[in-house]
């Protein structure tokens, strides 16, 4: 947790001065009853106008100073504060951007959002208070006690009997809060996490007719989050009538035995007042601290969380054996006797793969449901490492390669078309940092996305909504291709990304990839598209079933061959069997 707060170092100048004016005022405050003191015991009583005038004037003056010091505390404390809020939040992103596919698995969506934004919210309130208030409050709490001692002890044994039990009070009222906000942060995360995915999913939710019961779900998770919530601010505010019940009995003493010594005449009045006021100044503390205390509770368990993300340790990081000057030059890729499982699985998802692909050519990897084509993809460009054997790139072992330039010499097409806000500009380009217009309009056309793109309104200005809500399936994949065509990579790989595709579509994109020098990867499930590939590989339950050419798979697997029946029916198969087919077909 504290390394969560040690980023307010960069700002200790600042911190100083605000804690400066933050003394000042409170040296201020102190010194008032003193002055009413003087002024009742010198001037009033006496009938002394001219202490009365003399005294009111330093007052006056002293209020001013305290003004003064005020604002310009305000306005350092915001500075600091917001900031720090900066820095937080620019730090949490870049080490989520850092997380691997296992760091992401610990955390869902939902919470790093909360964290980021209402964690990191509740740490910057919280170092504003602090320097604009909470340190105040303490000081001003042990310099009431002092002051009252200094001015009759006997009066203030009262205050140094009763604080004591009020601050373990407090104490405890603080350790049980915590743990009780860090409560109440989580079913943030749970509201965030519904609302996240209702507002993903819905047209499904509204083709499926499934409004109430997400708002059933939605009220659930709301019912939680209010009941944890109301039960840690009830403890809270039951503190305070607590605090205040016992402060004014405690000022109800000093009167009573105040007014016995002034009587006997052992103490001044104005010894009386100052106290009673320091009393009161205190019991205002007391009603501070117990707002601090919610603030300090809220912002313990967001430090706690933001410190769990700064603290997770990156899993796939560059290997000891990193050779600084590689890069991808040609793209020849080779599987040598790999094995894969997921690192929070038992079960393995590839096993003993081997294979290679010349440089320029095209594998077609086909298979059912699980059988492991993703996981395949994912090793290549080291969003996993593998759990034995070797992917080998221009006859390299990936783990030898800085992974930001291995990653920079592929293009990578998942299986979701993800776009961004922004731009069909931006959206292409963003596959390229540098990417220039007439790259991105090369992409475009070789992706089969140009001609609508000129239909738009604003052609390559036409803004694209949130996940390319306003684009069809198939325009979100050639997008997500040109996305990728714009890095002209070395390597290309398409996780099922032309499935929207129509057949004539499909042959000009495979025609245009054949003019790029790269490696292509085809996730299909088509053989129409595996046909026109160099090579297929079948995958059946992680393993190689088949591996060769489309004419050398029907002659040799009989598995290959059901697929081919089952796509192209009896009567087409004997025209298919032999055939390869062109991309004009």
């Amino acid at each position: 947790m504290w390394k969560v707060f040690s980023y307010l170092k960069a700002y200790r100048v600042a911190i100083g001065v605000a804690l400066f004016l933050t003394l000042t005022e409170l040296g201020v405050e102190l010194l008032q009853p003193l002055i009413m003191a003087k002024i009742i015991d010198d001037g009033i009583l006496k009938s002394d106008l001219s202490v009365i005038k003399y005294w009111g004037a330093v007052m006056f003056g002293l209020a001013l100073v305290a003004f003064a010091a005020g604002i310009a505390n305000s306005f350092f404390s915001a500075h600091v504060s917001q900031n720090y809020g900066f820095d937080i939040r620019r730090r949490v992103f870049e080490k989520v951007q850092s997380f691997s596919f296992v760091n992401f698995n610990k955390f869902p969506a939902s919470s790093l959002i909360t964290r980021m934004t209402n964690d990191v919210t509740q740490l910057q309130n919280t170092v504003f208070m602090s320097l604009r208030i909470m340190l105040r409050a303490p000081l001003l709490l042990a310099g009431g006690v002092t002051m009252s001692l200094i001015v009759n002890w006997k009066l203030a044994l009262v205050l140094v009997v009763l604080l004591p039990i009020l601050l373990f009070f407090l104490k405890w009222v603080l350790q049980t809060a915590g743990s009780m906000f860090r409560d109440v942060q989580d079913r943030l995360d749970g509201v965030n996490r519904v609302m996240r995915e209702n507002l993903m999913g819905m047209r499904l939710i509204k083709a499926f007719l499934r409004r109430d019961f997400e708002k059933n779900r939605f009220e659930q998770a709301s019912s939680e989050l209010k009941e944890k919530t109301v039960s840690s601010l009830r403890l809270i505010e039951v503190s305070i009538p607590v605090l205040l019940f016992v402060m004014n009995i405690g000022i109800l003493f000093i009167l009573w035995f105040g007014s016995r010594q002034v009587s006997m005449g052992s103490v001044e009045v104005g010894e009386v007042v100052a106290i009673v006021n320091y009393s009161f100044r205190i019991s205002s503390v007391l009603t501070i601290i117990s707002f601090i205390i919610m603030a300090f509770s809220r912002a313990k368990a967001s430090a706690q969380r933001i410190g769990e993300v700064l603290d997770t340790e990156i899993d796939l990081v560059e290997s000891p054996d990193t050779d600084s000057s590689l890069t991808i030059n040609k793209g020849a890729v080779e599987f040598k006797n790999v094995s894969f499982h997921y690192p929070e699985s038992d079960v393995p998802v590839l096993r003993n793969l081997s294979f290679s692909v010349k440089p320029g050519e095209t594998l077609a990897i086909l298979g059912s449901t699980g059988s492991g084509k993703t996981s395949l993809f994912q090793l290549v460009p080291r969003l996993y490492d593998v759990t034995e054997g070797e992917v080998l790139v221009d006859g390299k072992n990936v783990m030898n390669y800085p992974i930001e330039k291995l990653r920079k010499g592929i293009g990578v097409v998942p299986q979701e078309a993800v776009l961004f806000t922004g731009s069909i500009t931006e959206n292409i380009g963003w596959g390229k940092e540098d990417a220039t217009s007439d790259e991105i309009i090369s992409a475009a056309v070789d992706a089969q996305i140009h001609e609508t793109v000129e239909k738009l309104p604003n052609q390559y200005d036409t803004r694209v909504g949130q996940r390319g809500v306003n684009l069809s399936g198939g325009q979100k994949q050639r997008l997500s291709i040109a996305r990728a065509l714009v890095r002209k990579p070395k390597i290309l790989m398409l996780d099922d990304s032309t499935s929207a595709l129509d057949l004539k579509t499909e042959g000009k994109l495979l025609k245009a990839l054949r003019t790029y020098s790269c490696t292509t990867f085809i996730i299909t499930q088509k053989i129409s598209t595996a046909m026109e590939a160099d090579h297929i590989l079948l995958l059946d339950d992680g393993a190689v079933e088949a591996w060769g050419t489309h004419e050398e798979l029907l002659n040799t697997s009989p598995l290959y061959v059901k697929i081919v029946q089952s796509q192209f029916g009896e009567e087409d198969f004997q025209h298919v069997k032999g055939f390869k087919q062109t991309s004009s077909t």
